[in-house]
């Protein structure tokens, strides 16, 4: 016989009903139920649509009876710090929605899914492969603004390293009319299938991509690549077995031109269950630890500081450092 889903009755059985309850409250009961082995929590709160314009704790009155006000973010971000994925909201009693919070698998996790040879960590049958940025508004939103503050012309010439299928590519297209018809493309990855992908979608003959090792300074130098108008770098230097600094000075100093721009994104999240989730996983830490993180970011922007170049740092679940020439009408310096 068929499994029949539990009734509307059971599931509002089994549901917290918030009118009241301070957030304290609220998280002691969702813990609780996960330590007992919950895979589902579920909670009848105020419908947010009634609190239209007040913050979160400010009470509403509706029909008579005084609720704490939430709006749907405090749940998004709640059930994202809890390792949790919030589901579609269902109508409830009126005036209230409920809300099913689900337990993420934990083994659902790209990085131990993924069986493929390092060189093809990151290729196109991987699990990384699943994840599509360009679906993203964090990302195309932030990816849009600092294109829009470096201002690269039609027939810039632009590297990307760590390109994979070309996404970021394909962006930077989609937001420079005419780039991929009069400018000049270059991707470098070590994955080949990945690239297999990049030139299928790039066919035209500005677009070129090489396979080679980004660890290898002298190999990349031995391309003859030549000097770029903007250089892109997503998720690249913190890549395993990669010296970001010396990876950081190569580019600054052997692949772009006079005023030529970076752009280098910093992951601060990891993909579970389908889910993007806050911060990179630390060993025995429960929550994100983004001491590497913040060293990282400040690093690079002392350092293409240091090379005359106004920097910007943006973004949420992918860190965007965009640096362009500043002053417009001075030289770079060239210091190591």
């Amino acid at each position: 016989m068929p499994h029949e889903p539990p009734s509307c009755e059971a599931e509002s059985a089994d549901a917290l009903v918030v009118d009241q309850q301070p957030l304290l409250e609220i998280l002691a009961h969702i813990k609780t139920r996960l330590a007992t082995g919950a895979e589902v929590v579920r909670l009848e709160v105020p419908d947010p649509d009634h609190g239209r314009g007040r913050h979160a704790g400010e009470r509403v009155t509706i029909a008579g009876i005084d609720h704490i006000h939430r709006p749907l973010r405090v749940w998004v971000d709640l059930a994202g710090r809890l390792g949790l994925r919030l589901m579609t909201p269902r109508p409830a009693t009126p005036p209230r929605i409920q809300l099913r919070l689900e337990r993420l698998d934990p083994a659902a996790d790209w990085h131990s899914t993924s069986r493929a040879p390092a060189p093809e960590k990151y290729g196109a049958d991987s699990s990384f492969a699943r994840i599509n940025k360009l679906e993203d508004p964090d990302f195309v939103l932030d990816f849009a603004d600092a294109i829009e503050r470096i201002d690269p012309g039609p027939e810039a010439r632009v590297l990307e390293l760590g390109v994979n299928r070309g996404d970021a590519l394909a962006l930077l297209a989609a937001l420079v009319p005419g780039l991929a018809e009069r400018g000049q493309l270059v991707g470098i990855d070590h994955s080949r299938s990945a690239l297999a992908l990049a030139r299928a979608r790039f066919p035209g003959p500005g677009a070129r991509f090489f396979a080679a090792d980004l660890a290898d300074l002298a190999g990349l130098a031995a391309l003859g690549l030549g000097r770029f108008d903007l250089v892109i770098a997503i998720d690249t230097l913190q890549s395993s077995g990669l010296d970001d600094r010396a990876l950081l000075r190569h580019i600054v100093q052997q692949l772009l031109t006079p005023r030529g721009a970076v752009l280098l994104g910093v992951a601060n999240c990891r993909y579970l269950d389908g889910e993007v989730v806050h911060g990179a996983r630390m060993k025995n830490f429960r929550q994100p630890e983004l001491g590497m993180v913040i060293k990282d970011v400040a690093f690079y922007r002392k350092y293409l500081q240091q090379h005359a170049r106004k920097v910007h740092v943006t973004g949420k679940h992918e860190l965007l450092i965009t640096a362009i020439a500043d002053p417009p009408n001075d030289p770079p310096s060239r210091a190591g």
